[in-house]
């Protein structure tokens, strides 16, 4: 049977990543790839992350896939789309079945069934592939009834199967298949903007905490990990396949256990593994052992979640951490030898001024090496959707829009915040002041972003 796994994402497309430059292959569907392989079904992957959407339409056109399998994102829904109705409106790939899974479909699987995909996938997609495959194969289920985990039209309606149980033992899934795309691609770009080069390594699937803001679509609120002695085992593999400097564990709170943490140093020291890499985890899950081990196993850089430096705010978005104690670790990450990251959100419901303010100051305080500062924005499905449904300041077009683009009525103007993040960013390069940059010009970029803040909360 002739598969296409494919994402949608076109790296060209993206002004900010273009500056940022950070891509990394697309894991999701390598390990659906690495799935199917095993049970037999041939296939192949259409990266498009460093390709065009013309190449993707020639390449449908040449192999006219049976089945086209889509991972959607927000990121992606928009050339998701695009991608949809080439195939509908294209005579020579009506019979192309599309398949849609991600983290993006659950909650808008009736709108993407409207528009024209045959099936939905929620959750984990590895076996739900694999019964789609012998299904349309026919070589093992009979009915699209029978398989867990999707929704389809059926006589008009939308028809949902049940939810299909997440994998218990993720340590059976297979390597990703990065033999699949081009890694080189992704090393090239990296080394080109950054002189190192960085590959992206899972070893955990979900998380079981409970910030109002993210999403839970594909993973629900589970939590499941890959064992240490299979992870080392990876990053053995990758070395012996691929040349690169850094690892990025992709995972939400790579330091949730202790005993994990342990253990995985332990393996890294005893098979002699020498890495680089780097992590995001939470200050309530970071104990000065812990970072004795990171260090002694090559993290050189801890991602410390925040997203505010006001407790109120952290608390509305119930993060269950302690400010201070968040402030703390970054500074006891860079004690310990190792760069501390952050991230921050601005405009959350609630958040008044003087709640941005102690942000600034928990920023110049804490004094990370990076951070990231975001205006927050409703994902559907998540607690912090239906908080603010009945407040959007526009009704947006689902077709031509993606959740990112939601506002809602918040304290201040949307001109206000966006003068907010260029302050906080002055004020803090003006805080962390190299030698070959201008103070004074610094201090009166702050100044006017300022002055903007006050014309924009007034008007």
């Amino acid at each position: 049977m002739n598969i296409l796994l494919t994402h949608g994402y076109f790296l060209h497309e993206d002004p900010k990543e273009k500056v940022i430059m950070r891509p990394y292959p697309p894991l999701g569907i390598l390990y659906i790839s690495a799935y199917l392989e095993e049970n037999g079904f041939q296939h192949e992957v259409f990266d498009s992350t460093f390709s065009s959407f013309e190449k993707l339409e020639n390449y449908l056109l040449l192999h006219k896939p049976a089945i086209l399998g889509i991972y959607t994102n927000l990121m992606t829904k928009l050339n998701v789309l695009k991608m949809i109705r080439y195939v509908k409106q294209t005579p020579a790939l009506q019979s192309t079945k599309i398949i849609l899974g991600g983290p993006e479909v659950r909650n808008h699987k009736e709108k993407f069934l409207e528009y024209g995909a045959d099936i939905i996938v929620f959750g984990e997609g590895e076996d739900t592939m694999t019964e789609l495959a012998r299904f349309y194969s026919a070589t093992g289920v009979s009915t699209l009834e029978e398989i867990p985990g999707i929704a389809f039209t059926k006589n008009g309606s939308v028809f949902e199967t049940g939810e299909r149980i997440l994998i218990k033992d993720i340590n059976r899934l297979p390597f990703p298949a990065r033999n699949k795309i081009n890694m080189q691609l992704y090393f090239d770009a990296w080394k080109q903007k950054h002189g190192v080069s960085m590959v992206n390594l899972s070893t955990m699937r979900g998380c079981p905490y409970s910030c109002k803001w993210c999403s839970r679509a594909v993973y629900g609120s589970s939590y499941r990990r890959r064992s240490p002695g299979l992870v080392a085992e990876e990053i053995l593999w990758l070395q012996a396949n691929y040349r690169f400097d850094m690892i990025w564990f992709v995972d939400d709170v790579f330091t949730i256990s202790h005993n994990w943490m342990k253990e995985f140093a332990s393996v890294i020291s005893e098979r002699k593994i020498k890495i680089q890499y780097e992590v995001i985890t939470r200050s309530d899950r970071v104990t000065e052992e812990l970072l004795l081990l990171l260090k002694q196993s090559g993290c050189f850089r801890v991602w410390i979640g925040a997203e505010s430096g006001s407790q109120k705010v952290i608390d509305a978005m119930d993060r269950r951490v302690k400010v201070e104690q968040v402030r703390e670790t970054i500074i006891r990450v860079k004690a310990n030898g190792m760069q501390a990251g952050t991230f921050i959100m601005l405009g959350y419901p609630g958040e008044e001024e003087s709640d941005i303010i102690e942000t600034l100051n928990h920023l110049k305080y804490s004094d990370p090496d990076h951070y990231t500062i975001t205006l927050a924005y409703p994902i559907k499905g998540t607690p912090l959707y239906t908080e603010v449904q009945n407040i959007f300041t526009d009704e947006l077009p689902w077709e031509t829009s993606t959740d990112r683009d939601i506002d809602f009525k918040r304290r201040y103007r949307r001109n206000y915040y966006d003068q907010a993040i260029k302050w906080i960013n002055q004020e803090m390069l003006l805080t962390q002041k190299k030698k070959n940059q201008d103070g004074l010009l610094l201090k009166l970029k702050a100044l006017k972003a300022r002055s903007l803040m006050r014309v924009y909360k007034l008007g």
